[in-house]
């Protein structure tokens, strides 16, 4: 067992001078014996295998956001909740009280977070009806 400071954190010291060396030989390698073909194919940019057409700074819809917020949400969830099971399981009986009801307050504030973008459609992936759809179902009406 390691007595000193200077032994308690030795071998960390010595896994990051070898993390950085063999970054850093891999780096300087692929340079080294890398080729380098520029022509205009490898500066195009690169998007799912489509050639990118029009403006890069388009309007996202507020539904991609909505996205983000659910796939940060569950990871919060599960960010506080396993370490929390793990260390609920250790409490004494008498000390259990106060960290279930704080852990039940976290998950109710984690569901109103839920149902707020359930009600915001974020949950329906449907595609919405295309225009010329939406034109035959008047134009069927105005005739009717």
């Amino acid at each position: 067992m390691p007595t000193t400071y200077a032994e308690t954190w030795f071998p960390v010291l010595v896994q990051i001078i070898i993390a950085l060396g063999v970054a850093g030989a891999m780096i300087g390698l692929s340079a080294v014996l890398g080729r380098r073909v520029r022509d205009t194919v490898k500066s195009t940019p690169y998007e799912s295998g489509m050639k990118p057409v029009g403006n890069a700074r388009e309007r996202f819809s507020v539904k991609f956001y909505l996205v983000a917020m659910v796939f940060i949400l569950f990871d919060i969830e599960a960010i506080f909740l396993y370490p929390w099971a793990v260390v609920f399981r250790d409490l004494n009986k008498s000390a259990r009280f106060f960290p279930f009801f704080e852990m039940l307050l976290f998950i109710v504030l984690v569901l109103c977070g839920f149902f707020y973008i359930w009600k915001k459609g974020v949950l329906s992936w449907a595609a919405d009806k295309p225009a010329d759809e939406e034109t035959v179902e008047e134009e069927t009406k105005r005739a009717a």
